[in-house]
């Protein structure tokens, strides 16, 4: 397996397998340190926000217009970005509201439920929804690493930060049910191996087809969906934890340095 590849795929199972951080988070309960978290969510949505529009988007283009043409090219490149919000945004549909990532639940008050086999089921349904979820995300950081290790790099950094309270989701009912850290680590640690199986899927379909015109729009996409997480799941979750401040500073923070990372390997 050629070496750009598996630099790809070990970002990949970093990024996936961060849930674990949230695990560990969900152990913890009442320390958890919210305004870090909620600038932590900042500061992810900062990082793919701006890489997507100033610097996948971009690449998007300059390979479709190198091969369609500058209008085919340009008009492909957007209607990719928006094909990608519109895959992400039909994948957030299927899932019930109840079970869906993208809803916010803290850690402190799930202790507080008496319903065992309630927080139980949400564990396991949350499990498989960020699995849904996972696995576009996986796709999207084993493309962008495979076209460009120091991007791919970025994007792992920046989805490996927003895994953190998806394994929060996953394992913390699951443990306030069971009194189970073990049971609480491991499913919250397979959710997260849908990203590295959506790499190992890009690279057995996609991989013998990766012209500059599928670079192109599988770039676009990957802009799309990451833009979609950032407004639907990073934001809105950070100001569900309750600092709104600490979560813009993060996401200007997040843009900040990944503007200056992409300067300094101009």
């Amino acid at each position: 397996m050629p070496h750009n590849v598996l630099v790809a795929f070990a970002l990949t199972l970093f990024a996936g397998l961060s849930t674990g951080i949230g695990s560990a988070v969900a152990f913890v309960g009442k320390r958890t340190d919210k305004r870090l978290l909620s600038g932590a969510l900042g500061f992810s949505a900062g990082v793919m926000i701006y890489v997507s529009f100033v610097e996948i988007l971009k690449k998007s283009r300059e390979a479709l217009v190198l091969e369609l043409g500058a209008k085919t090219g340009s008009w492909a490149a957007v209607g990719a970005f928006f094909g990608g919000i519109l895959l992400i945004a039909i994948i957030d549909r299927m899932v019930p509201s109840f079970e869906n990532p993208h809803e916010a639940k803290l850690v402190k008050g799930l202790e507080d439920h008496d319903d065992e086999q309630r927080l139980l089921r949400m564990g396991f349904f949350s499990a498989l929804a960020i699995g849904i979820h996972n696995f576009p995300e996986g796709l999207a950081t084993f493309a962008a690493a495979l076209k460009d290790p120091t991007l791919g790099v970025g994007i792992a950094i920046a989805i490996a930060i927003h895994n953190i309270p998806e394994g929060i989701a996953v394992s913390a009912p699951i443990y306030y049910a069971t009194g189970s850290r073990k049971k609480a680590f491991v499913w919250s640690f397979v959710s997260g191996l849908a990203e590295p199986v959506g790499a190992l899927v890009g690279y057995l379909l996609l991989y013998n087809l990766f012209t500059d015109v599928t670079f192109g729009i599988l770039f676009g996409a990957v802009g799309g969906i990451m833009v979609y997480i950032s407004l639907d799941e990073l934001l809105p979750t950070a100001e569900e934890y309750g600092h709104h401040h600490v979560a813009i500073y993060g996401l200007l923070g997040g843009m900040a340095v990944m503007a200056l990372s992409l300067l300094l390997f101009l």
